[in-house]
């Protein structure tokens, strides 16, 4: 008697996935196609950005073997076009290619092309720490002490590993203007870092026996 209950129960069941499936088909169809369009989908994305990031990457090295033959003209807008990109490894080195080889006279089209890395391109914070950093030290002859603390600000208010370099190029910045009380505070705030750079905090402490004794 059991097993004829258990027989009956298993085919009850059997029947009513059965039932299920055929009253829902047009419906679980259209899942399943969405399924495989959208997984069609993320793959041939990834299949593009990784050509993208391919062919990104033959256009830096092309801008830099270019660079020796002296097309100066050429490969700056080349490397231009590669930081508009705003790809994560190759937008960053273009610019500092530029920076490094003086392909951009003028100040404000570098600062542009490093607010298109620090504001659009998508980089993990300390990359754009770095960026932020760089753009400060690029800017650091020419601006004002609130300009060059605004542009670090976002560092000097973090626990980035680049804020006891932010704040030594603060130190400096003063003290090459011979404000030597706000330089000797910022070479403090190093000293009283917990995550500090070791050599910046070994200069830093340096800076302040041979500078600042009284």
């Amino acid at each position: 008697m059991d097993e004829e209950i258990t027989i009956i129960d298993a085919n009850t069941r059997n029947q009513k996935i059965k039932s299920f499936f055929i009253n829902n088909r047009k419906n679980l169809i259209i899942i399943t196609s969405i399924i495989v369009i959208l997984l069609v989908g993320y793959l041939s994305l990834g299949e593009i950005k990784k050509r993208d990031k391919a062919k990104l990457a033959n256009q830096y090295n092309i801008a830099k073997i270019n660079f020796k033959i002296g097309e100066e003209e050429k490969i700056t807008e080349e490397l231009i076009n590669i930081v508009n990109k705003q790809d994560v490894t190759y937008s960053p080195l273009a610019l500092y290619f530029i920076i490094d080889n003086n392909l951009i006279d003028n100040k404000e089209d570098v600062n542009s092309l490093f607010d298109i890395l620090i504001k659009d391109t998508k980089l993990q914070k300390e990359i754009k720490d770095l960026i932020i950093y760089k753009k400060a030290l690029y800017n650091s002859d020419f601006i004002s002490e609130n300009e060059l603390i605004q542009i670090l600000n976002p560092i000097i208010n973090s626990k980035s590993v680049w804020k006891s370099h932010s704040l030594y190029l603060i130190a400096e910045y003063f003290y090459s203007r011979n404000e030597k009380q706000k330089a000797k505070e910022f070479f403090n705030q190093i000293l009283d870092l917990t995550n500090s750079n070791s050599d910046i905090r070994e200069e830093s402490q340096k800076r302040i026996n041979r500078d600042f004794s009284e």
